[in-house]
């Protein structure tokens, strides 16, 4: 089971990797381990500038399996045709929620269906 008062001290950082300075991928990596999952690849020095997010979301895309969404899964957000945020699945009372970090609120915790209303579409992958 998830601990997720661990992740209400996250601090947000451009390119954070390392806890608790974290990005939007940094806590995906960190929520995957703590949930025992197989570790993806650290993507260190990957941001949105220059489209990098985008660009090396998509070849991992290309690795990893497309689900539905699932404790651990993780979801790929697109505004437009570009993924420009992921964020990862979790369970909270039994309930999928996506635990996210960004720039404004650090970390937010959210109803699948509240979270995805904010992107042209998601896609989720284990």
């Amino acid at each position: 089971m998830l601990n997720i008062d661990k992740y209400r001290s996250v601090i947000w950082q451009k390119g954070g990797r390392t806890y608790p300075n974290l990005d939007c991928y940094g806590i995906v990596h960190e929520v995957r381990k703590n949930l025992g999952l197989n570790e993806w690849p650290l993507f260190e020095g990957v941001t949105k500038d220059d489209n990098g997010l985008d660009i090396e979301a998509k070849e991992m895309a290309k690795k990893v399996e497309l689900c539905s969404p699932k404790e651990g899964a993780v979801a790929a957000c697109y505004s437009g045709n570009m993924i420009t945020h992921v964020a990862i699945v979790i369970s909270v009372n039994g309930l999928l929620h996506v635990i996210e970090c960004n720039p404004k609120n650090n970390i937010t915790i959210l109803p699948l269906s509240r979270f995805e209303r904010r992107f042209t579409k998601v896609e989720y992958y284990q």
